[in-house]
């Protein structure tokens, strides 16, 4: 099958990539299976939940940095990502980012149904005994932060395009080193907030929509990472460097979900 596969992309007349059969697929799958075992376990109690649920997140990281160093070695070192593949990269990029955007919408769904009308147990948004966290302290700070690191990755990719190379890998270090600071500042809220999650639908609407969106800005300076290492390690150029704008993308989506986060969840609660 694999020599069947070469050969045929060895004389075909057609600017598409004919994938080669790779086993990281149903090993990515068979590990989110495990993960999502282990954390039913462990969030029900059972025995030796944990260790499932650690072993599921493993593996499932193992196979995500297979399966994606497999697609790098394609695109970088052996020429299969043409325009037309990387149209349908891009394609598939933005249909993902739009899911993300539809997960943010569930989260805000729930924050308004509540705080808009809220139920007569409730009679009041934030509801009675809450005190909501001051949007013009470390809210504030982390949105010039966050909107500072957008800055930077964007300075970053134009400077690849005009090829400077230094000036792509100084913003993606300013950007990365943002990021783990707004990341630090989440956590250091979340430590000092006065109401927890089980504080009723306020306390699970906030950590909810912030604690989703503190997901996506680990996952997304992960990105801007690895895209930083390919600029190091020229594998990134002036005409190739789809997996930068990928992140490029997905970052700027968390910067615009930040805004409204940060204009209804935080402000529009305190007043």
């Amino acid at each position: 099958m694999m020599i069947h596969t070469k050969i045929i992309n060895q004389y075909q007349h057609f600017s598409f990539h004919l994938v080669d059969p790779s086993p990281w697929p149903i090993l990515t799958s068979f590990s989110l299976l495990n993960l999502t075992i282990g954390a039913v376990s462990y969030m029900h109690g059972y025995p030796n939940g944990g260790y499932i649920l650690t072993s599921g997140l493993l593996l499932t990281v193992l196979g995500m940095i297979l399966w994606f160093r497999d697609i790098i070695i394609e695109g970088t070192y052996l020429g299969h990502h043409t325009q037309e593949v990387k149209n349908g990269l891009m394609l598939g990029i933005i249909l993902f980012i739009i899911s993300e955007i539809f997960a943010f919408l569930s989260v805000f769904w729930c924050f308004f149904h509540s705080s808009l009308s809220p139920a007569i147990e409730i009679n009041a948004w934030p509801p009675a005994g809450i005190t909501p966290l001051d949007p013009f302290a470390v809210p504030l700070l982390n949105t010039v932060v966050l909107l500072s690191s957008g800055a930077f990755i964007t300075w970053s990719h134009h400077a690849l395009i005009s090829g400077d190379r230094k000036g792509a890998i100084v913003g993606g270090i300013f950007t990365i080193l943002l990021a783990i600071i707004f990341t630090a500042l989440q956590y250091a809220e979340y430590l000092e907030a006065p109401f927890t999650m089980a504080d009723g639908v306020f306390g699970s609407t906030f950590f909810a929509s912030t604690g989703l969106h503190g997901i996506h800005v680990i996952i997304g300076t992960i990105f801007l990472l690895v895209g930083l290492i390919r600029i190091i390690n020229y594998q990134l150029t002036t005409k190739h460097h789809f997996g930068l704008e990928a992140a490029i993308l997905y970052w700027h989506m968390v910067d615009v979900v930040w805004l409204f986060l940060y204009v209804f969840v935080y402000v529009w609660s305190a007043n």
